[in-house]
């Protein structure tokens, strides 16, 4: 299989997916090419040798062969015209908005491209916490009580401290802060405003368990990760999850009962099947009283979780031959002509 990477996007999140990007070329053994996005939603065909933090942070990716997309797939001029870039199936490891928003599942399915990633419906649900926490409620997960804040609306709020603010469209806990009292509240709204203009508000309770759990379906049979439960501070912020990255870091399941890690993986099928099929997602849950809570749905995580997997490379193979793009319809103006065989033609 020869898969296209595509990562960067227009995003909050643009320099995350670029390490993605890195981390996977290092550990997906197969025959790879690399579609960078730029800010400007440029394409960009990126060399092996040149897939590093400088290419990017000085803009030499500029002077590399630029792409454009069309029916069937990614193409670039050449002298003779154009050439198609030959890939069995695209990866989608843009984080946040355009990979995770339904952008890219849009123009994929536009132009009959074959992807892993979230489809998109799946990508409009998950990308939202406000509509996570409704799509999970309509499959029978739970989630914890909250309050939605909207930048356009003038009215006060005073939640019960501590509590946590999350701007509704951002992932890789950016934005996000744990306040204690009405002063660090007012702060934490003006920060998260910053980057949404809406914010979600938890109740912040600091004795409650996180545990991952990643997988996906291949031939309507489920494949699970180990299951996680990440290291963390007061919660799992930005750092944490990326600025103290190390691939040598061995991984450790999580110490759990059978039944507890049964109720994880039952709430991941529910999120999962049929919505997110075609896309490997990991899923981030809060266990409070052993009862099990959706927090976030990762569907593009970063380096698509291949940390929580023994057999990863197998998988992404299985699953790029196992995905499937919506049905061509056929067109056949039989109504048309219908019309035109009548007095009075259209």
């Amino acid at each position: 299989m020869k898969y296209a990477i595509l990562f960067g996007g227009n995003s909050y999140e643009h320099e995350i997916s670029i390490v993605s990007a890195v981390v996977l070329k290092k550990v997906l053994k197969a025959d790879l090419i690399f579609i960078f996005c730029d800010e400007n939603r440029e394409f960009y065909e990126i060399p092996n040798e040149k897939l590093n933090a400088k290419t990017f942070s000085s803009k030499a990716f500029e002077k590399e062969k630029k792409l454009f997309l069309k029916q069937g797939g990614f193409y670039l001029k050449s002298f003779f015209g154009e050439s198609k870039l030959e890939f069995d199936c695209v990866i989608n490891l843009i984080h946040g908005r355009d990979g995770e928003d339904g952008k890219i599942a849009a123009l994929f399915e536009f132009y009959g491209i074959k992807f892993i990633g979230p489809r998109l419906e799946a990508s409009v649900l998950s990308f939202n916490k406000e509509y996570t926490k409704l799509y999970a409620k309509s499959v029978g997960v739970k989630t914890l009580a909250y309050t939605m804040i909207r930048n356009d609306e003038k009215k006060d709020l005073t939640p019960t401290f501590p509590c946590i603010l999350k701007p509704a469209r951002l992932g890789s806990s950016i934005g996000i802060s744990v306040v204690k009292d009405s002063k660090e509240f007012e702060y934490a709204k003006d920060v998260g405003f910053e980057f949404d203009k809406d914010i979600l508000i938890e109740e912040f309770k600091s004795d409650i368990k996180e545990y991952n759990l990643a997988g996906c379906m291949i031939k309507d049979e489920f494949i699970f990760s180990i299951i996680e439960e990440p290291k963390k501070k007061e919660f799992l912020d930005f750092e944490q999850k990326y600025l103290s990255f190390s691939g040598n870091n061995e991984l450790v399941e999580a110490n759990l009962s059978e039944n507890l890690k049964e109720k994880l993986k039952e709430s991941f099928k529910r999120i999962y099947n049929p919505l997110f099929k075609g896309a490997l997602i990991r899923c981030d849950f809060f266990v409070l009283d052993d009862e099990v809570y959706i927090n976030e749905i990762n569907p593009n995580p970063g380096s698509l979780a291949h940390y929580l997997f023994k057999d990863f490379n197998e998988i992404i193979q299985k699953l790029s031959q196992d995905v499937k793009n919506e049905k061509k319809i056929s067109i056949n103006y039989n109504f048309l002509h219908s019309i035109n065989g009548q007095k009075g033609k259209l």
